[in-house]
């Protein structure tokens, strides 16, 4: 494998073998001249939409707050010791989106988002860590960071933020446009402008177990199959009337315990609820649509792409997007691994597609899912 000039001179494999999930990695000039994707004024412009998730940071006397989107105004660019912060961005900004898919090394039912920071001096958001990896690429100005890897991971009470208590840095660095530092899960950081600046944050996708035991519920409430319903035609005579009978929990035991599952319904599962799109993300209907005909016809010319907002998963037969499953043939689903794994499709690939796959095409096109490329 080649190496990526994100990751300095080291491989995708070697930095996954010797750094993720493992210890902190700082690359120098990881995108040589880089600038900022989108200006301050665009970024000010999007957290002031419903369906953008922002925060507003600040730190006055000592005092932590976090004001929540949207952001209908923000304290001067000149006052210090504030920070904006703009999830999703890539959703947003096509230059954003590309640049979040330089990260595809690891899987995109990992890759999660990328989060722009406009901090003016002296701003930070405390000391803190994350539950998931993260990358930070400095786009704009200097930022300081200060991180380690601490065993506690006690938060101050009482604060809007998770702050914590006890921070002990043992390196420090100072990024400039274009460097960039990774840090694995759970490594305590605190990042502070020096002067005004912006930080690209690349975030990845750490799901609780919890949270996917629950789903995985509610997902096979819908498929499991228990006919009949309780009876006793042998009761006897309650002694205790309030006590639940053992021949009713037995009865009730043994039956739940037919509910089973196997590997295609987790894959089913994790396929949905992986590519499932976030509360905020709306996708727009094309107004005045092509005829199929003139659809499949554009397409087999121009080619297609998936909408930024669209995450297209498979596994197996199954192939996934924004939240929906189906299973097809061999020859369909080499046309669209195609798709899921390039984001777009040329349209000569387009004359090995069945009827199927052409229509379920062009209702994503006409959903907003894709789009002529």
């Amino acid at each position: 494998m080649k190496k990526l000039q994100l990751l300095g001179d080291i491989t995708p494999a070697q930095f996954l073998r010797d750094y993720w999930h493992k210890k902190p990695l700082l690359i120098r000039g990881a995108i040589p001249g880089f600038k900022p994707l989108l200006p301050f004024d665009k970024l000010a412009e999007l957290a002031k939409l419903n369906h953008v998730e922002s925060r507003l940071v600040t730190q006055r006397d000592g005092e932590w707050n976090m004001e929540h989107g949207p952001l209908a105004e923000l304290p001067p660019r000149t006052e210090p010791n504030w920070t904006m912060l703009v999830q999703g961005v890539n959703l947003h900004d096509e230059r954003a989106d590309a640049l979040l898919r330089q990260f595809r090394f690891v899987p995109d039912a990992r890759l999660d988002d990328l989060m722009v920071s406009f901090a003016t001096d002296g701003a930070g958001v405390g000391p803190h860590y994350d539950s998931y990896d993260v990358f930070l690429l400095q786009a704009h100005g200097k930022r300081r960071w200060k991180i380690g890897a601490q065993q506690d991971l006690t938060l101050v009470e009482g604060l809007p933020l998770k702050i914590l208590a006890n921070f002990e840095p043992e390196e420090e660095f100072v990024l400039e446009p274009g460097d960039m530092l990774y840090l694995p899960p759970h490594y305590a950081h605190d990042g502070i402008a020096e002067g005004e600046c912006m930080t690209y944050s690349i975030g990845f996708r750490s799901p609780s177990f919890q949270e996917l035991g629950e789903s995985f519920l509610q997902f096979m409430a819908d498929s499991i199959d228990l006919p009949g319903r309780y009876a006793d035609p042998e009761l006897t005579l309650a002694k205790n009337p309030a006590e639940i009978p053992k021949d009713m929990l037995s009865t009730v035991i043994e039956e739940l315990n037919k509910v089973r599952w196997d590997e295609e319904d987790v894959t089913v599962f994790l396929g949905e609820h992986l590519s499932e799109p976030k509360h905020n993300v709306f996708f727009t209907p094309v107004e005045n649509p092509l005829t199929m005909g003139r659809f499949t016809e554009k397409a087999a010319r121009k080619g297609l792409k998936l909408s930024s907002k669209s995450l297209m998963l498979y596994r197996g037969k199954h192939v996934f997007i924004n939240g929906e499953s189906f299973a097809v043939g061999r020859a369909d689903k080499a046309v669209l691994d195609v798709l899921a794994n390039e984001r777009r499709l040329e349209g000569a690939l387009l004359a090995k597609a069945t009827d199927d796959v052409l229509e379920a095409l062009y209702t994503w096109y006409q959903d907003g899912w894709l789009e002529l490329g």
